[in-house]
């Protein structure tokens, strides 16, 4: 039984792919037919396109036509006579084509077409450019027309405010006759008042002699004060002030040295009136000194000299003091440095003990400035260090100032004559002439400012 079922289920299963096989095969049968077709076509549009072609003598890559070749196109009009000649090489025979060399030329008519075109267009610019100025111009009468409208009404309104205003001058007009008629009646019915009137002038005019008579007495204590100032005057601004116009050596009596000394005048550099207090022009001086020989100072006033630091601080303690450094070289060459404000000491009440400190500010001249560096600084001599470096700088470059660390000006140091191989050691004003060379003439004024301190 068993046995039976089996053979009948192989037989269901043969019969299945029995059935299965012929669809299969019908498919790929499809297939190759639409392939073959397919070729076919193709085959047939590419025959007669290459037919088409070679009908026509278009050149194929893969055909050659034997011996046909293309025309050639020589100009050689001395062995034909033509202006061009074709010919075919297989062939031989030439084609000559003449071009008649009188054909009509064309061009001038697209210039002068081309012209009339501009002209055209210029025309309907400038056109359009009238068109717009008309249209400016009708705008712009138009706006000043509304300005001048505007104006006609503030004129309105202008001498609306000044109908008012005559109005109220009216009343006031009429007020001030009131006034005066009442003024006249008061003088006319009281005498006195007119009385009293002249007594007042009467006592104006005694009060005026008064004040008269005191100024007389002011101008006459003046002038004996003045007459007491040129007979001990301060400096030499106030000499000059008393009429002296001669350079020289003359005696000056500061305000806080009633003692006075002589001091040497310069009335004729810048306006005059200049105390000189240091000049270098010869080296018969020696300027490598101690402390005490700065302090009370050394020299010929009327040569080299110093005129001593206490000096100074007498003559600029009370500020309002200028500087003027006039300075020549060996060439004849010359230079100023001028510093508009200049004291030495200035409110010390030691001067001494606090090392005459140098106050300097304001430049202006042709040197250039070398001395502002050492503003603020006290002065050093070789016996006594008062400078910022760790050398003492009076005893390094061989004299005295007021030395920083250490100076950009030292118009205290040896007297070498101009260039020198050694550093800084002259009579030197860097910015002029460097650190190696000595000048020929320097000479170190002051006098009272001439213009006001800020």
């Amino acid at each position: 039984m068993m046995l039976n079922d089996r053979w009948t289920i192989m037989n269901n299963s043969s019969s299945e792919l029995d059935s299965k096989r012929p669809n299969t095969h019908k498919r790929c049968c499809s297939v190759l037919l639409w392939s073959v077709v397919t070729l076919v076509v193709i085959a047939a549009v590419v025959t007669a396109t290459a037919t088409i072609l070679y009908l026509n003598q278009y050149p194929l890559p893969f055909i050659s036509r034997g011996g046909v070749s293309s025309p050639v196109i020589s100009t050689n009009p001395k062995d034909s006579g033509a202006l061009v000649t074709v010919s075919r090489v297989v062939d031989g025979e030439p084609i000559s084509i003449f071009l008649d060399p009188n054909c009509p030329d064309f061009s001038e008519h697209f210039v002068r077409w081309e012209a009339l075109q501009s002209s055209l267009l210029r025309t309907l610019s400038n056109h359009n450019t009238d068109d717009w100025q008309e249209r400016g111009l009708v705008q712009k009468l138009a706006e000043e027309l509304k300005v001048l409208a505007g104006h006609a009404h503030n004129l309105r309104l202008e001498a609306d405010s000044l109908k008012r205003g005559q109005g109220v001058l009216d009343q006031r007009l009429d007020g001030l006759q009131s006034e005066q008629s009442r003024i006249i009646q008061v003088l006319s019915d009281s005498h006195s008042g007119v009385v009293k009137l002249a007594a007042g002038f009467s006592d104006s005019l005694l009060s005026l002699q008064r004040e008269t008579e005191s100024l007389r007495r002011l101008k006459s204590e003046l002038s004996r004060e003045s007459t007491l100032t040129a007979l001990r005057p301060r400096d030499c601004s106030d000499i000059q002030a008393s009429g002296v116009s001669q350079d020289g050596v003359y005696s000056v009596f500061p305000t806080h040295d009633p003692d006075g000394f002589m001091v040497y005048c310069d009335m004729s550099t810048d306006g005059g009136g200049w105390t000189v207090f240091q000049r270098r022009e010869d080296g018969s001086v020696n300027f490598f000194r101690g402390w005490d020989a700065y302090r009370d100072g050394f020299g010929t006033t009327t040569g080299e000299h110093w005129l001593g630091l206490q000096r100074i601080y007498s003559l600029t303690r009370s500020g309002g003091v200028e500087l003027r450094i006039d300075m020549s070289d060996f060439d004849n060459a010359t230079a100023f440095a001028h510093y508009s404000d200049f004291s030495v000491g200035r409110d010390s009440v030691n001067p001494e003990e606090d090392g005459y400190p140098l106050v300097v500010d304001g430049y202006s001249g042709t040197a250039g400035d070398s001395l502002l560096k050492h503003s603020g600084m006290r002065f050093t001599t070789k016996d006594r260090d008062q400078d910022q470096s760790e050398n003492n700088c009076a005893a390094y470059y061989q004299g005295a100032w007021w030395y920083r660390n250490c100076h950009t000006s030292n118009l205290n140091g040896q007297y070498l004559r101009g260039g020198h191989a050694s550093y800084a050691d002259g009579v030197e004003w860097s910015s002029w002439t460097g650190w190696q060379y000595s000048l020929q003439f320097t000479e170190m004024k002051i006098r009272p400012s001439t213009k006001p301190m800020s």
